[in-house]
């Protein structure tokens, strides 16, 4: 008889170690961290929230912790640690020698994940050049111990040095190239809103934190198939569809991609000719999940990124800041909360719509509400 045999290879081992600095959005973070793992699709087999007393350079923290740490992740057996903070490249290598594991943070997983749902060539871009941006200054650490091994007469380089600087030469090359590339397709979209402008169609851009509800609304108003799961960042690409909110008032709806706290730099850099059509739109139409314990928290995340994205919009050209764009807040997924709640969040959240694009309910009273704000702004 012909054996069977398990083929499927059985997800990582994670330590989530969170840094706490006894702030109410404490535990916001520690959830945010734990979402961000399951969508990598790791298995969490602890998560260590601890508060750091004594700082040291060489781990971020006393080396009596980290040793404590250490330990205890060899004893879980983990297969890798995740940090919930983004240390230096020389922190991130004493931790992988301390432990003998691989040492993964913040900024790493997001970026994971982005590499994991890019489907569309700019996407891909993107993501690829927020890795490269991201690993260059690891490089001097891979080759510290080669570096040390000089050979030849005195003060000539290392076969270690030498590799360095020739991998540090190939990938400021190829960065230079995908800043390029992706810089064409910003002029792209530069275009495209300049066609736009011309057909006198009003940009309406859905924006929110991660895994709110932005791609569900522009399916169920648009008709669209834009890919929409229960997972953090499911879109990655601006998509725009045409959406008659009432006969007669035709605008362009855009979902973009999700926002989250501490987003990367390097993602932000690299996604800005995606997030700038939220910082180039008539409205804003600020989708928040009312069934998240963290709303509040995650309502400020959104905030902020429009504010860096306000504040580079600003300096480089003299239209409208995104922090003066006309916004509706929507509080969706309200078929999971009482009467009473509905009520206690739209008084936190004054003006707005409350929704469930799930059930269609509300969705008529944010279209008028879309169009009268449409009607306003036009005189």
């Amino acid at each position: 008889m012909q054996k069977l045999y398990e083929t499927k290879v059985p997800p990582q081992k994670a330590f989530l170690v969170s840094i706490i600095s006894g702030k109410p959005n404490d535990d916001a973070i520690c959830r945010e961290l734990e979402g961000l793992a399951k969508t990598l699709e790791l298995e969490i087999t602890a998560h260590e929230k601890i508060r750091v007393r004594e700082k040291t350079a060489k781990f971020g923290m006393g080396s009596g912790k980290a040793e404590e740490l250490s330990n205890k992740a060899k004893e879980i057996e983990a297969d890798l640690l995740v940090f919930d903070w983004n240390p230096s490249p020389s922190q991130q290598r004493n931790w992988e020698e301390l432990s003998g594991l691989p040492v993964v943070d913040r900024q790493e997983l997001i970026i994971r994940i982005f590499a994991q749902r890019a489907i569309t060539r700019e996407a891909e871009l993107q993501v690829r050049l927020a890795e490269l941006t991201y690993f260059l200054p690891r490089l001097t650490h891979k080759y510290v111990d080669l570096s040390r091994q000089r050979g030849g007469r005195y003060g000539t380089k290392g076969a270690g040095e030498t590799k360095l600087e020739t991998d540090r030469r190939k990938i400021e090359k190829q960065i230079n190239l995908l800043e390029k590339e992706i810089d064409k397709i910003r002029k792209q979209r530069k275009t495209q809103r300049g066609q736009r402008e011309r057909n006198n169609l009003p940009v309406c851009a859905i924006v929110g934190y991660t895994n709110a509800g932005k791609s569900s609304l522009l399916n169920v108003l648009t008709g669209a198939d834009v890919l929409a799961e229960d997972k953090l960042f499911c879109t990655l690409d601006a998509v725009t569809r045409r959406f008659q909110t009432v006969p007669g008032v035709t605008v362009l709806l855009t979902d973009t991609v999700g926002f989250i706290r501490s987003l990367p730099h390097s993602l932000i850099k690299a996604f800005h000719s995606t997030l700038e059509e939220a910082a180039l739109a008539d409205i804003l139409i600020h989708i928040l999940d009312a069934s998240d314990p963290d709303i509040e928290s995650n309502s400020e995340t959104t905030i902020n990124v429009l504010k860096e994205l306000s504040d580079a919009k600003e300096s480089s050209t003299s239209e409208k800041p995104s922090a003066d764009i006309p916004m509706i807040t929507v509080l969706n997924k309200i078929d999971r909360l009482t009467s009473v709640a509905i009520e206690e969040l739209q008084n936190r959240f004054p003006g707005s719509v409350a929704v469930s694009i799930k059930n269609g309910i509300g969705l008529d009273t944010l279209k008028e509400k879309i169009t009268d704000l449409i009607r306003k702004i036009s005189h």
